[in-house]
This record gives C-alpha cells, structure tokens and sequence, in this order.
C-alpha cells in the first residue's frame, strides 16, 4: 500500500487546483483593483495640480498670498473628498500659501537640498500620496522653447496631498468579493470530489479487496455488485481472471511434481560436470607443471652444452691464434650467444607472464651504460653500412637509480630491431627528458629512429603479440622469436613508462619509450678533460646529417665554439687560432681521396681526427697512417673522445683495480656430472684459487667432504647417483664442511629458482653459462674473513654500481670529496652545517659498499639531530677518521693506483 490512499489522492487533485487557481486570481485581481483606483486617484491629482501651477504664475510673480490662497482654496473645496491639503513653495523651499494649515504640512516639502523638480512629481506613502509640480513663468518657458537662453527658472512648486482612504475601501471591498467567488469554487470541488469517491473509489476498493484474497490462495472470489462503465469491464475481467487462475493452479501442479522429478535428473548431471570440471582443473594445474618443468629442462639442457661452447672458446682465446682461428672461435661464441639470447627471451617471457621479474634500483652512469650498449650493436650496423649515432641532451643528469641490465635489454632489443630492418641509411638514439625538472625524478624519454622497411598499420597492430614478427615474410627473411618487443614492452610498463611506435611502410620507423627514474643523490665526477675544451675551436665535417647533428650537440655541451659542415669546402678557418678538425667518414672511405684532402689541410696533423663508420681494424690502420692524431668508430663514445681533445692532457686518473697477480688462497670443490663442464669450471678456477678438487657426482663430493675441508664448494645441482641438494644436505650433516660455503652451479634460471636453492640449504647461485666476472665476485665475497674485518666490502660495491668497476671507483672518489668537505667545517662551524656534511656523508656510503662506515655515520647523524654539539661528539669524530684512514688504506692496498686525495 501507498503511503496515500485513492480516495485522498482524488480529493487532493479535486481540491488543489481550485485552491491554487482560485487564491492566485483572486489576490491577482484584487491587486490590479487596488493598483487602479490609485492610479485613478494620481491621475484626478495631476489634473487639478497642474492647472493650479499654472494660474499660480502671476500670484508667485507678484507675491499676491491673498489672491493664491483664494485660488487654492477654491481647489481644495471643490475637490475636498479628495484632497486633503494644497501648500505653495517659493524657490527657497519655503512654505508662501497654503489652502488649511496643519502640522503635518512639513511633508509636503520638499526634502533639504533637493532641487524643484523640473515635471510633475509623484510621492507614495502608506496612507497619502504627494504630488508636486513646478511654477514656471510664461515667458522663461518661451524662451527654452526657441532656445534663447538657458534653462527656466522656477518661482515655486505646489504640492498636493492626495487621500487615500477611497483606493483603501474599494481594495476591501474587491478583496471580499473575490475571497465569496473563492469559497464558491472550493465548495463546488468538494462536492463533486466526494461524488466521484462514491461512484469510483468504493467500487475499485471492493476490487482491491479481491484481487488481495486473490492473492492469497483464495481463487473461488468474485466481484461483487453493480458498477458502470469501464469498472464493470474491470470486475468482468478480474472475474475472470480468477477462474483462468484456478484453472492454471491445477496445471500448474502437475508441472511442478514433472518438473522436480527432471530437476533431481538435471542435479545429477551437474554432479557429474563437477566432477569432470575439477579433473580438467587438475590437468590444467599439471599442465602448467609439465610447462614449467619443461623451461626448466630446456634451459638445463641448452645452457649446459652452452657453457662448455662459450666457456671453452673464451679459454681458447687466452691462448696463442691464427687469424683464422681467433675468427672462427669469434662466430662459435657469437653464435652461442645468441641461441643463449634466444633462452633468455623465453625465459623473461615467462617471468614477465608470472609476474615474479623483479628490477633492481642501483646507481649507474647513464652515459656510459649508453655508450657500452652502443659499442656492442655498432659492429652489426657497420657490417650494413648504416650510420649510428646518438644523442643525449645536456639537461639530463648523468648518474640515476634504476635496473641498468633491464634498461640495456630494452635498448638493445629496440636499437639491434632497427639495425635488423634497416638496409641502408640511418639509425639514430636519442635520449631527452620531459616534464619540469626535478632533482629526485626524472621521466626519461628515449627516441630510436631508422630509415628502414618501415611497417604498415597492420603490422603495427600485431606488433606487440608473442612470437609474432609482422608477418611470415618478415620472420623468414629476418628470424627471430617473436618476443623481443612483447619483453620490452612489458618491460616498460612495469618500470611504470610506455611505448608507442610510429611507421609507414617504405619510410622507416620510431620508436618512443618513456621511463621514470629517480636522480643519485650523488652528484655525476665532473670530468676534468671536458673544463679543458671550453671554447676551443673545432670544425666537424660529417656528411651524414644525423651524426653531424649528434655530434655537433655533443660539443656544444662541452661549450667549445663548433662549426660544423657537410663539406670542407664550406668551413671557415678562424683567424686568431687552428681549430681542432673531425672527418666524418663513411663505412668505405675512397682512402686516396681522403689522403688527398689531409695532405691539403692546414690544420696540424696532430689536431685531426677521424670519424669512421667501421670497426674494421685494418682501416682504422690504413687511416691513421694518412696522417691524424686519432681514428675513432662511430657512435664515438664521450669518453674516448674527451681523451682524444686531451692527449697531453692530465685527466683525472679513478681508482684502478690491481691485476690479479697471485690466486687466491682458497682451497675449492667443484662437482659437475658433464665432463666438459667440469673440465671448465676446474680451468676457471684453476686460474683463480691456489687449490682445486673435483667430483663427477654427490656421493664423490660427499665422500670427498667428509675428509678434507675446503674453503668454497660448486655443487652442480642435477646430478646422478646424488643429486646436488641431497649432496648439500649430506654434507651439512656431518664432516668438516659443515660451515663451508655451497655455491650452486645450475642451467635452471627459471623464476625462483635462486630462492628456491637458498631455502634447501645453499648459500649463493651461479647460473650456467658462467660468467668469469660474476665467478670472481663469488670468490672475492667467500674469501676468508682476515682478523681485521676490511671496511670496503669491493662485491658490494660493484653490485652497487651494476658491475661497473669505474663507476665504483667514482664513486669511492666521490666520497673522499664528501669527506673532505666534513673536514672543512668541523667543528668549527654551526651545528646545521655539521649535520648537513654528516648527512651527505652518510648517504654517499650507500652506493660504495662500506656498510660499517655507513653505520657508524648513521650514529653520528642521529647524535646530532638529537641535539649533541660537535665538540661533544669528538670521540665519534676521532673514529670517523680512523675509519676513513683504514679506507684509504685499504684503496692503496688493492693496486698501484694513486691515493684518494691525490
């Protein structure tokens, strides 16, 4: 039920719009009534008013008050229902004549300081009215006629004080007849209202009474009584409704017995689709075992040979080759490595569908992670005959935070693709940032463009599916897997960037790529070999117009005055000095002809140098021998070409890390099933520790290890007899190698795969194929721990520089100078200043692999932000420096290379 009811929903919409129309036009009328008579009242006012302003010029003129008192007079009787007053107002707004004085006649006056109205005025009032208008002489009023002078000037004003009353009493009168019409309607309304009740709303309850017994099982009721009209139709058709109803229930009865025997059939075949659902579901988990099991056996057996192949020709090119040779065993590892490439993309592929690749956030040089990128793919684009170059703007910073592996896989899947479709011409990097700048992020965005096939928009819209390469056409002519861009792209995404393409068939391609990366706290070593070339004078000479551009960028940044050309021809010399001069040559320069143009230079030969799109050492050579200072290959990394401006220069010397001249004192265990992994692995080791022992199975390594103790041990993880944890575990039990270190060696790089090990009892993961670097981390971090603990953790350092030896050192150098700057202001200076240092400090050991020096700076900070003064902190102060002592001792110790604060 409704809140309101039928009858009162009839009697409302009976009654309200006679309420609302009737009250609307009644107080309409009655308004428009009163606004009338007023209107009227005014208009019999002005009437009287102004005949009387202008029989009063001659009184006014002659200051006749008799004569104007009898005139007004006379008005005021003959209009005495009407008027109530009539006063006379010279110009000084005082009161001349007035036709009965009484008090209140101050209101007739105008207020102080108005002027005389110039027309007749009007002044309403809530019982009166005033209305005034001005005297004006005949003549003054002829003269504003023909304009012969200035405007009137008036003797006077008369005002009038209308009453009010009749407006007043007709405004009642018409008030209560129009609220007798009002009432007159309302009673019509009720009337009729309730007589609809009767003939309508009675007959349709009795219905509703029906309809609800209806409802409640009761099908044998009827309607009862006589109704017209549509009702009657209503209750035949609810009457009838009611028997259908009756007879559909008992149809209905034997349906529902029908269908609850077919129901008990249908739930005996869901039953039976549950049980099949839930064997499919464990076929689908065991296939998706089988899968996994199945990359890890597939990488097991790949990188198992592979590492033999690639560990065994890295060997052979220690030794004494032939041309022949040293070129040949130079294809076997290339092409190991990329069917090693091809294993990686699988199982980044893998990774990145489970979600379990996780990045790392570790400082690194932008510039030169470039510049090693592009060392690696410039031979491919030589070998083509296209152009590299790369740019990247000054307003970059160099050294950031981020994963630099990930960041060089997704560079150089995108930079080798262009390489890859492109024929001839060009392919161009171009690194630049977006957005404001800001001193903690950064949004990089890398532009790589080439002048290839070219895609169209088809192509361009299966371009980001797994192992799809365009087109069949394209994957015949050109090989490859599929996935590169599916890894880069999902690469990105999880670096929080994004990457679009933009192609035409037939004019190349560009991809656009945008990443977010935070800015190192440390500030980038500024290099002492680019102050040197500040607005010295070069002529670059590069036919191609993207490397000229690059370039020229290049030394734009390094602030030195750059004029550059396509041609000789169109430089110009400088007056005042010889300007440096840099060739830019082709993948086949005409060697004759460019002799030609060096002989013909009058730029000193030792101010030359050479630009070429070759790697090929024997041109390097025959170009030297033409007669320049250098011969670089393009892109020219910044490094080389800083040392090529300053040969007599004195750049700033890093930190070296010593040859290794001695093995290690460490006594090792490598157990291996392969033969030749074995036979590898012992060679590796062999060049690097004092003593190696070898075992073909766990229970060798286990019989081995209970007898003889050993400083590291390499278990090979799947294994016969004794697999590689069931030989850990052995050896844990029981013997003298209870506490040894237990690397394991796997082809397994399947995700988890490192957790996995740890939590069976290994200590640390080496994946086959191995890497000699990452072998001699290993060893440096298991060396025996000395009596003195070493402050420079050198593998924390290089894993905290991304593997880079020079980043490290910079980084090492950076922090002396960091020091040196706390030197200068302790104690002597404010507290703020102290803890400022102390807090630079502290942050640069992160990245430098001194976790005690960190720690203790940590302490120190802490001390002063609690308020502790520099002089109260003098024994932390005088250990701080016994510490940065022992550092740069321990600098010193690792090589020949010159102290720190040198």
């Amino acid at each position: 039920m409704t809140k309101y009811g039928l009858r009162a929903r009839v009697l409302a919409f009976t009654l309200l719009p006679t309420l609302l129309i009737g009250g609307l036009l009644a107080g309409y009328f009655s308004f428009h009534r009163y606004q009338q008579v007023e209107n009227q009242l005014i208009e019999q006012g002005i009437n009287i008013i102004e005949p009387l302003a202008i029989a009063s010029e001659y009184g006014m003129q002659q200051s006749s008050r008799e004569g104007l008192k009898r005139l007004i007079g006379l008005s005021h009787r003959k209009n005495s229902p009407l008027i109530t007053s009539i006063a006379v107002f010279n110009p000084q707004n005082e009161l001349f004549v007035t036709s009965n004085y009484h008090r209140a006649f101050v209101r007739m006056r105008l207020p102080a300081g108005s002027p005389i109205p110039e027309l007749t005025s009007v002044e309403r009032h809530a019982d009166y009215i005033i209305i005034r208008t001005p005297i004006i002489a005949e003549a003054s009023l002829e003269s504003e006629l023909t304009s012969e002078s200035g405007p009137p000037k008036p003797l006077g004003y008369i005002a009038l004080q209308l009453n009010t009353d009749r407006a007043l009493v007709v405004r009642y009168r018409d008030g209560a007849l129009a609220l007798l019409v009002w009432l007159l309607g309302v009673g019509l309304s009720i009337y009729f209202g309730v007589n609809l009740v009767n003939v309508v709303i009675n007959p349709i309850n009795r219905m509703v009474r029906a309809v609800y017994q209806i409802r409640e099982g009761r099908l044998d009721t009827r309607v009862r009584g006589q109704m017209n009209g549509e009702l009657d139709m209503l209750k035949n058709g609810i009457n009838a409704m009611a028997k259908a109803m009756a007879e559909y229930h008992n149809e209905m009865q034997m349906n529902i017995d029908q269908a609850t025997s077919d129901l008990r059939e249908t739930l005996e075949q869901i039953e039976i689709q549950n049980v099949e659902l839930d064997m499919a579901k464990k076929r689908a988990q065991e296939a998706a075992r089988v899968k996994s099991e199945f990359l890890a056996n597939m990488s097991h057996e790949l990188r198992t040979p592979l590492n033999g192949v690639i560990g065994f020709a890295k060997q052979l090119m220690k030794t004494p080759l032939t041309p022949n040779q040293s070129d040949y065993l130079g294809t076997i590892e290339k092409s190991a490595k990329s069917l090693l490439n091809i294993i990686n993309d699988i199982l980044d592929f893998s990774k990145l569908e489970a979600g379990k690749l996780q990045l790392e956030e570790i400082p690194f040089s932008l510039r030169d992670h470039l510049n090693e990128t592009m060392t690696l793919l410039a031979p491919s684009a030589h070998d083509k005959g296209l152009t590299l170059s790369v740019r990247v703007d000054s307003q970059v910073p160099d050294l950031l935070l981020g994963d630099p592996l990930r960041l060089q896989q997704i560079l150089t899947n995108l930079t080798g693709n262009a390489i890859k479709f492109t024929e001839r011409g060009n392919v161009d990097v171009h690194i630049g940032r977006l957005g404001n700048p800001n001193e903690q992020k950064l949004r990089l965005c890398t532009r790589i463009r080439d002048t290839g096939i070219g895609m169209s928009p088809q192509q361009q819209s299966q371009l980001f599916q797994p192992f799809n390469q365009g087109d069949s056409s394209i994957t015949r002519r050109y090989g490859g897997t599929g996935l590169g861009l599916v890894i880069t792209q999902k690469l990105i995404q999880q670096m929080g960037g994004q990457i679009e393409v933009r192609s035409q068939a037939g004019q190349g391609s560009e991809f656009i790529y945008t990443l977010d990366l935070k800015v190192a706290s440390q500030p980038a070593l500024e290099n002492k070999g680019v102050a040197a070339l500040a607005e010295q004078a070069v002529i670059l000479v590069e036919p191609d117009d993207w490397s000229r551009q690059a370039t020229g960028e290049l030394l734009a940044e390094w602030q030195m005055q750059v004029q550059a050309v396509r041609h000789w021809e169109e430089a110009q010399m400088p007056g005042d000095t010889e300007p440096w001069l840099l060739l830019g040559l082709g993948s086949q320069p005409d060697l004759a002809q460019t002799q030609r143009l060096l002989e013909a230079l009058p730029i000193a030969p030792q101010k030359r140098i050479l630009l070429v799109n070759s790697h090929d050492p024997g041109l390097l050579a025959q170009l030297l021998a033409l007669g320049a200072a250098h011969c670089l290959s393009k892109p020219v990394p910044h490094g080389k070409l800083i040392a090529a401006f300053n040969p007599g220069g004195d750049p700033q010397v890093p930190l070296a890390l010593p040859e290794r001249r001695t093995r290690l004192p460490l006594s090792v265990l490598a157990v291996d099933d392969n033969p030749a992994n074995l036979k590898l692995i012992g060679a590796l080791l062999d060049e690097r520790v004092e003593e190696v022992h070898s075992c073909q199975n766990g229970r060798q390594a286990v019989e081995l290890a209970q007898r003889v103790e050993f400083d590291l041990i390499f278990m090979d993880i799947q294994m016969p007899i004794m697999d590689g944890i069931a030989a850990t575990q052995a050896v844990r039990q029981e013997g003298c190698n209870q506490h040894t270190p237990i690397i394991a060696v796997t082809a397994h790089a399947i995700p988890g795969e490192r957790e996995r090990l740890i939590a069976q009892g290994m200590d640390d993961y080496l994946a086959k194929p191995i890497d000699e670097s990452q072998l001699e981390e290993v060893l440096q971090r298991y060396l025996p721990t000395p009596r003195q603990p070493p402050l420079l953790d050198w593998p924390l350092a290089l894993r905290q520089s991304a593997g880079k030896p020079d980043l490290a050192r910079q980084m090492l150098e950076l922090l002396w100078q960091t020091y040196q700057e706390l030197q200068s202001v302790w104690p002597s200076a404010e507290p703020e200043a102290c803890l400022a240092a102390v807090h630079k400090l502290h942050g640069g050991c992160a990245y430098c692999g001194v976790p005690r020096l960190q720690q203790h700076c940590q302490t120190l900070e802490s001390a002063l932000h609690a308020g502790d003064t520099p002089t109260q902190l003098e024994p932390e102060w005088l250990e701080l420096t016994d510490l940065m002592t022992q550092l740069q001792q321990e600098i010193q110790a690792l090589g020949s290379a010159a102290p720190l604060e040198s």
